[in-house]
């Protein structure tokens, strides 16, 4: 029997040991040294944003964007069902309800219309969503926001090296928030980062990030000591995860362009069976650039999935659905509701299926899997 194929394999850059080792032998392993500067500045520079600030997780960088907002008991957020349970705690956590609106079939992104109506005199924030690395439509979205004076923090996890209209994910909203899990296309282990639009929100983001001192002043020589300012926490990644990125970073477009031909094999191999109407493909509208960061397909129903699932296990190829809606969760019932219809939220959860995908999966592994959808739906 075959070796298993596993649905996710961690990313790693050949230089990675060797920048770790050099962060133990300057006996420099906590955070912001030498390797979160070069991840910041590298990030800065690729996506356009005002500053990047490395953190510790997605999740971290979340929180500390609703915690820049003043986020306060109370307030809503509006976002999709359909995401991880983080983007709603990131609001929980300070007493806002998340306001929960259906999502566009086509995407899986919150649907943009849809919006608006959500709206009311309490509401303080959108968050976006882009998944699988296909933008929101964000002008749209953006439009609204200044138009009812709202933020916009965008949940662009998924998000980095993707874009819309030209412009880098994360960095259209008033924040936007990386994540560098071992799941994603570039990887610290787990870790995150904070995208900073506008520069005069800077230096309220160093403060909170750093426990609420201003120490980052510090450490540039704009201040003899530090002290604390204002509330905050410890959002600092330590070096060595930052060097491990860094590696990846560094061959950043290599990684990039290899994950898309993964994804443009997959395409190509499984449209005929999306031709003849047995399965659905990922879309990605106009304007949209996105990043391969995974390549679903969509079932008839939940029985079909399941069976898709089971067969592609017994055939050792790990195959994976994802989100449940927040809104029918235990705590997305207790902290939130659900505006509106759910009319494909549910629906398109319980039919979406994400195949094996990562860096260095092989072609020849790419087409063995397409042959054994093949014979499910033969």
């Amino acid at each position: 029997m075959r070796q298993q194929i596993n649905f996710n394999v961690p990313p790693y850059a050949e230089k990675a040991a060797e920048y770790i080792q050099e962060c133990v032998r300057n006996q420099k392993i906590c955070g912001d040294g030498a390797y979160t500067k070069k991840c910041n500045e590298w990030i800065e520079k690729r996506t356009g944003t005002a500053k990047c600030l490395l953190t510790t997780s997605c999740t971290h960088a979340t929180e500390l964007a609703a915690l820049l907002i003043r986020v306060q008991p109370g307030d809503e957020v509006i976002m999709p069902a359909y995401t991880f349970v983080s983007t709603a705690n990131a609001f929980v956590l300070r007493g806002a309800v998340p306001v929960f609106v259906d999502i566009r079939p086509d995407t899986m992104n919150l649907d943009e219309k849809l919006i608006e109506d959500a709206i009311t005199e309490r509401t303080r924030a959108i968050v976006p969503v882009h998944y699988a690395g296909v933008a929101c439509e964000m002008d749209t979205i953006m439009e609204i926001a200044e138009r009812h004076g709202l933020a916009v923090i965008e949940d662009a996890a998924q998000g980095i090296m993707a874009s819309y209209k030209g412009k880098a994910l994360g960095t259209i909203g008033d924040y936007g928030c990386f994540s560098f899990h071992e799941t994603k296309n570039y990887s610290m282990g787990e870790g995150g980062a904070l995208l900073i639009r506008d520069e005069k929100n800077v230096e309220d983001a160093e403060i909170i990030r750093e426990k609420g001192t201003n120490r980052s002043k510090y450490y540039r020589g704009q201040i003899d000591k530090y002290t604390w300012i204002n509330d905050g926490s410890s959002y600092l990644p330590s070096d060595m995860n930052a060097a491990y990125l860094y590696a990846q970073l560094e061959i950043a477009d290599q990684i990039n362009e290899a994950r898309l031909g993964i994804w443009n094999r997959y395409y190509r191999n499984l449209e005929p069976l999306a031709q003849a109407g047995k399965l659905e493909l990922p879309t990605i509208p106009e304007g949209c650039v996105h990043n391969a960061h995974m390549f679903y397909v969509k079932t008839a129903d939940i029985r079909e999935r399941t069976a898709f699932i089971d067969w592609l296990k017994k055939n050792n190829i790990m195959s994976v659905f994802h989100y449940i809606p927040l809104h029918t969760a235990p705590a997305g019932i207790r902290f939130g509701r659900f505006h509106g219809e759910d009319r494909y939220t549910t629906r398109e959860s319980e039919r979406l299926a994400r195949l094996p995908m990562y860096y260095g999966l092989e072609e020849e592994t790419v087409d063995e899997i397409c042959d054994k959808i093949k014979e499910f739906y033969a």
